[in-house]
């Protein structure tokens, strides 16, 4: 279902599907961004670290996170653009984990243009566990509900 600036209140609150974080999505994700970091690619490497095993890239996270809100289907037609990112990564995604997003409408705001607003989402992503890995905001520019003529 299409839904306009008009139809989201403040607070209002939505969860994700689930997805697990597969060997695949790391190594197409490496070849995509060109990040072949050992921390991600070298499991005898990453053994060595903080964290005893490979980790997710943290902007994968993100992109999950963002794929997973577009799952909800809200945005496919009302979106014209992505206008700001602001994302902590609080704890590494493992190979193997599942994770999910809680979407929370924290602002909104009307612009100039009558056919145009800014809508902010709070995101935080969980594991399976609900620990949260990452969080942040994410603001777009929506469209409003076009304006029916007689």
């Amino acid at each position: 279902m299409v839904r306009y600036f008009e139809d989201f209140s403040v607070g209002e609150q939505m969860v994700t599907p689930r997805r697990t974080v597969t060997e695949s999505d790391v190594a197409t994700f490496a070849g995509l961004s060109g990040d072949y970091n050992p921390l991600h690619m070298d499991a005898v490497g990453a053994s060595k670290t903080i964290f005893g095993q490979r980790i997710a890239h943290g902007l994968l996270g993100l992109s999950i996170a963002s794929g997973l809100g577009a799952r909800l289907g809200m945005f496919e037609e009302s979106v014209i653009a992505l206008l700001n990112v602001n994302w902590n990564f609080k704890g590494p995604i493992f190979l193997g984990d599942t994770i999910h997003a809680r979407i929370t409408v924290a602002k909104k705001r009307e612009t100039s243009k009558p056919d145009r607003g800014v809508l902010t989402r709070s995101v935080e992503l969980f594991k399976q566990n609900d620990t949260v890995v990452q969080q942040g905001t994410i603001t777009t520019l929506v469209q409003r509900r076009p304006q029916q003529r007689y």
